[in-house]
This record gives structure tokens, C-alpha cells and sequence, in this order.
């Protein structure tokens, strides 16, 4: 697989180190060629929310993002709410969570699951 991320910087989406290493314990115990699914879904306290899913399967429309040895799955829909986004994995004293630093989203709820555009 390779990143197929579009030329243009509105559609790329980048994943940081920290993410990716953590994307590759998450699917550790998981059959081989699981990947992470990253979607944007209706709801939320902002209007829109982040989806994470662990898939085996690719659709023909998927942006894969492979960096580390971790693949990322975003469905063309999503990327278009995603675009120039970057996704990262952050261990606080607040709790450990994967988190989008979207430059898209004008506001976003205090625990950065949801985001309003």
C-alpha cells in the first residue's frame, strides 16, 4: 500500500509518529492486514464526530496513509471534512486519546471528539 494522498494540501492528511505507534499496539493482537478506519459522522455536541474502527478491508475509494508500519483508512466523504488535518496520539495526565487537529473546524467540544465546520 502507499499514501494515494491527493497533491493538493486542502486534501492531504498527515499521521505523526506517536499515532502511528500506537496504531501498530492497537493491531498487535489483531489478524494481520487490520487497519484503522478514520471517518467523520453526523452528531456530536459540535455537529460532527470522529469515528475510529479497526477493518481488514479497503474500499476502492480509501485515502491510505501508511507511515511506520501503521496503516490509515479515510473514506473520500470524510476527507473532504479532514483535509489538511493531522492525527495524532496524545498520553496526558488527562487520559490518552487519538486526536485530529483539524483546520477545518471553526469550534470543537472540550474532549476534541466533535467538531463544527
Amino acid at each position: 500500500m502507499t499514501d494515494i494522498a491527493a497533491d493538493t494540501t486542502e486534501n492531504k492528511v498527515s499521521l505523526t509518529e506517536n499515532a502511528a505507534k500506537r496504531i501498530k499496539a492497537i493491531i498487535k493482537g489483531e489478524p494481520e492486514g487490520t487497519m484503522l478506519r478514520v471517518s467523520v459522522e453526523g452528531g456530536g455536541c459540535s455537529g460532527f464526530s470522529y469515528k475510529f474502527d479497526l477493518v481488514n478491508e479497503k474500499n476502492e475509494d480509501d485515502l491510505v496513509l501508511e507511515k511506520s508500519g501503521a496503516s490509515v483508512l479515510i473514506d473520500k466523504l470524510s476527507l473532504g471534512f479532514l483535509g489538511g488535518s493531522e492525527i495524532d496520539y496524545v498520553d496526558a495526565l488527562i487520559g490518552a486519546s487519538f486526536q485530529i487537529k483539524n483546520p477545518n473546524a471553526t469550534a470543537s467540544c472540550g474532549c476534541g471528539t466533535s467538531f463544527s465546520i
